[in-house]
């Protein structure tokens, strides 16, 4: 609730922004409140891929949680309720990955079996990394495979593969920095301008044919900023 309130919030300063600065108008202004349904789909869509770059370092975490837990002699369904309680201690309740224990715990209470329900742990996140070792844990669970090995065989996977998104996101930090900065640019310069020379601007708002000059390039900055997004979000 919270973060829907902070996208409204976001999207009328963006869109009394751009009112402003493209059209000058009121009617503007609301003619552009229904792209907050563009605009919430955007923030959903990269709150969930942070929360599952979040929710994949952090099952790294828990598994080798559970790994300890069987080495100490704890059996498979136990070294899961207490990786939960780690999981508690070192990133807290409002964590996803502690969310997600304790749904375990609790189904484990219930007395489901634990294959069933690290698959459908796997289902519902819908990360590659939690897919494979669901698959690989339900394997191993039924013909009774090594699983403080494969545990540890899946920490070393995905530890390979973070350090893999990093250096990624350390060689694309400028470029984003950059994106930000070039984005911003036509922005203070349409401000700048209107500002230090309001007759040489005037003549592109209250007119159609202004209108449609400003329209287009509306239109062309975001397709920019689109394209460069797609460029430095990278998939790994």
């Amino acid at each position: 609730m919270v973060f829907m309130i902070r996208i409204l919030f976001e999207w009328l300063g963006l869109d009394a922004l751009t009112s402003y600065i493209f059209y000058r108008s009121i009617y503007a202004f609301l003619l552009l409140m229904p792209g907050i349904i563009f605009y919430a789909k955007f923030r959903m869509h990269i709150w969930k891929r942070e929360r599952k770059a979040s929710l994949s370092l952090q099952f790294r975490e828990s598994i080798l949680a559970v790994s300890t837990s069987l080495n100490a002699g704890y059996s498979i369904e136990n070294s899961f309720i207490e990786a939960y309680h780690d999981m508690r201690k070192m990133y807290g309740d409002e964590a996803p990955i502690t969310g997600e224990y304790q749904r375990i715990v609790l189904r484990l209470r219930d007395n489901e079996q634990i294959e069933d329900i690290i698959r459908d742990f796997a289902k519902r996140c819908e990360i590659e990394d939690i897919n494979d070792f669901a698959a690989v844990f339900e394997s191993a669970k039924r013909i009774g495979g090594d699983m403080t090995g494969i545990i540890k065989r899946a920490a070393g996977n995905i530890s390979e593969k973070i350090a893999v998104k990093r250096e990624i996101e350390t060689s694309m930090s400028a470029r984003k920095l950059e994106l930000k900065i070039m984005t911003a640019v036509p922005v203070f310069i349409l401000l700048y301008l209107q500002a230090s020379s309001p007759g040489f601007t005037s003549v592109l708002y209250h007119n159609p044919t202004g209108q449609i000059i400003m329209t287009a390039a509306l239109a062309l900055y975001l397709a920019g900023i689109i394209a460069a997004l797609k460029i430095v979000n990278i998939e790994v």
